[in-house]
């Protein structure tokens, strides 16, 4: 008697563990809605080529990683003519001559040779419908990006570490890549010692995206600008982008925090930069950005102003932010600065853009200053 009782609280224990497998939460924001794998029976690779395989097939998948998938050395590696435009000191990153980058923009700087993982250079394809989720802080792909594209719909991406994308190498690898996609949610992430970007939006539409909770680490031995701090961190120009940018942790890194043109409507809420050596925002022609609710901690500069061809609003004062409230469906929440040149916009002109969307609520600075270190990337559900 006691034998079965026993069996059946295992059995009973083993159906809540099973259940409570997958996604946890929902996206806020421009991807509002999206699920993912929806209630596929979960499944859990073990191999690199499993996690390839359950990541591009035409099946709705919840994905659940429970180790490190390691890539790294699997695809070779190639060796090589690159460049040095930032120098040939130890802490300065190098160039690929991908496309003849180096040739075509850089013909000046040092050669110097370089021999990098091939693995890095493209990341694995993410088809439709697909929920990639760690489970604890075990899901960890080394080596290898995610790659969203060609018309990839309806995915979330959730509590993994992408990392060691050839980092001392520009051009060496992104960790995720989105171009030509919609709805797609990447909760929970972090990313480390990436050759180029950490999140990039390429220039076909991605459409509406939420990226939240994540932390971008630019800490690497290898940098452009050569400080230990990576520049190369955020790129979002798709030609027809919602992009929600709420909750995420984004530090030690020295511009392009994100890159903002194409067309992108970015809501940037509640976020927390911090040991920025150059320059968080760089806004081109094409961007509409709202900054509310965060915090901007020993940020050099808030704004790249050596170039400022699209539009922000920076939620400057009570006042001022009240202009929201038509739009956004709240009124904007004032940003905290310490050790940071802040920049001032009023520009409400296209907050008009807002409207009829789904929009994250916001909460203020110093909310955001005490939770967002401790809640940000993997292991933090």
């Amino acid at each position: 008697m006691k034998s079965t009782i026993f069996f059946g609280a295992a059995l009973t224990a083993f159906a809540k563990l099973a259940s409570g497998a997958g996604v946890t939460g929902a996206a806020e924001g421009f991807a509002q809605g999206v699920t993912g794998g929806g209630s596929a029976t979960p499944v859990y690779p073990s191999t690199n080529a499993e996690l390839v395989s359950y990541l591009g097939d035409s099946s709705a998948r919840v994905i659940i990683l429970t180790k490190t998938f390691d890539f790294t050395s699997t695809e070779g590696t190639t060796t090589g003519t690159g460049c040095a435009p930032w120098g040939t000191a130890s802490a300065c990153q190098v160039a690929i001559n991908k496309n003849s980058w180096c040739d075509n923009y850089e013909p000046d700087a040092p050669k110097v040779s370089v021999s990098y993982d091939n693995a890095g250079s493209l990341g694995i394809t993410v088809k439709s419908n697909k929920s990639l989720v760690g489970q604890g802080s075990a899901g960890v792909i080394k080596g290898k990006g995610l790659r969203i594209v060609s018309g990839a719909n309806n995915i979330i991406i959730q509590n993994i570490h992408i990392t060691n994308l050839n980092p001392k190498y520009v051009w060496g690898g992104d960790a995720i890549t989105l171009d030509n996609t919609d709805m797609v949610w990447i909760d929970h992430v972090k990313t480390s010692l990436i050759g180029r970007q950490h999140i990039v939006l390429g220039s076909n539409p991605s459409k509406r995206v939420t990226i939240s909770n994540c932390e971008i680490d630019g800490s690497s031995s290898w940098s452009a600008t050569c400080d230990g701090h990576h520049y190369w961190a955020m790129y979002f120009t798709g030609s027809n982008d919602l992009v929600t940018l709420k909750g995420n942790y984004i530090h030690h890194t020295s511009g392009r925090s994100p890159k903002v043109a194409g067309n992108t409507l970015l809501h940037a809420v509640n976020n927390y930069w911090y040991a920025n050596s150059g320059h968080a925002f760089e806004v081109d022609s094409g961007a509409y950005i709202v900054v509310e609710g965060s915090v901007f901690q020993n940020v050099d500069l808030m704004v790249d102003t050596s170039s400022v061809g699209g539009k922000i609003f920076t939620s400057p004062t009570s006042s001022a932010n009240a202009a929201c409230s038509a739009y956004l469906g709240h009124t904007c929440q004032v940003n905290a600065f310490g050790s940071t040149t802040s920049y001032v916009s009023s520009d409400t002109s296209f907050l008009s853009n807002f409207s009829g969307k789904n929009i994250a609520s916001a909460s203020t600075a110093s909310s955001a200053q005490s939770s967002v270190p401790n809640n940000a990337g993997i292991g933090k559900i």
